[in-house]
């Protein structure tokens, strides 16, 4: 079997999922890895990251000398503003996330089903500590949810799973997985794997999570092409509930 070490670390992937969020898009960047996405967005490149302790037009990780302790993410990390933040009561970050005014939100995982479930607020181990926070409200209230984990577990668990066995914290949400071997896109028909890193085959994948994966590779398009807000983009693939497109 091919082997699987070779994929990407955390800041790469990060700077892999930034390269997909369309010109003027609205983002929440879940707690832990997914907040290193926030570092790798373009300057010149119109993303508003929407923070849900109440922020909007967040900015990347300040240097070291330069943190206001005062401007932090969901996750208590010290963070910068750009032109424009503002900030807001935590009622009405919940109320952004449930109406449905985020484009895209992207998440951990702890598992997520082939049919799109995602499972990442508690393993329900008895000493496990539970940690609901918002993205139950993400999950479902985002136009797209992008999920950023590694393809197995430490012990070689696989993470993509045929059906949830953890609690759930969305059922049908999940429309594309950003992993450190491929990214998928979860269709009615399972996975389809849209890009592979490193030394990473069908085979291999199929191999590691004993799913069945569509190879759905395309060529990429030009540097600077498909930039228009999510809003406003029809995807190519989506799961059997339509998820992506504007409600």
């Amino acid at each position: 079997m091919t082997d699987l070490s070779s994929g990407l670390s955390r800041r790469e992937l990060a700077a892999r999922i930034a390269l997909d969020i369309p010109e003027g898009s609205v983002v929440n960047l879940g707690i832990g890895a997914p907040t290193l996405v926030a570092d790798a967005i373009p300057d010149d490149l119109e993303v508003i990251l929407h923070t849900e302790n109440g922020m909007l037009a967040m900015g990347p990780a300040p240097v070291p000398g330069q943190i206001d302790p005062d401007l932090i993410n969901a996750g208590k990390q010290p963070v910068t503003e750009r032109p424009g933040a503002s900030y807001f009561h935590h009622a009405d970050s919940f109320a952004m996330m449930r109406g449905g005014h985020l484009d895209i939100c992207v998440l951990g995982a702890f598992q997520v089903s082939e049919r799109g479930d995602l499972a990442n607020w508690h393993t329900g181990a008895a000493d496990a500590i539970p940690a609901v926070g918002g993205a139950m409200d993400l999950a479902i209230g985002a136009r797209s949810v992008w999920i950023m984990t590694d393809l197995l577990t430490r012990d070689g668990t696989p993470k993509l799973v045929a059906q949830c066995s953890y609690p759930l914290t969305g059922v049908r949400c999940v429309s594309r997985v950003y992993t450190d071997q491929a990214v998928f896109d979860v269709t009615p028909a399972g996975f389809v794997v849209r890009e592979l890193f490193g030394s990473a085959t069908i085979d291999a994948l199929a191999s590691a999570t004993g799913l069945h994966l569509e190879d759905g590779r395309v060529a990429p398009l030009p540097t600077g092409t498909d930039r228009a807000p999510a809003r406003f983009r029809h995807p190519t693939t989506m799961n059997e509930h339509g998820r992506g497109h504007d409600r």
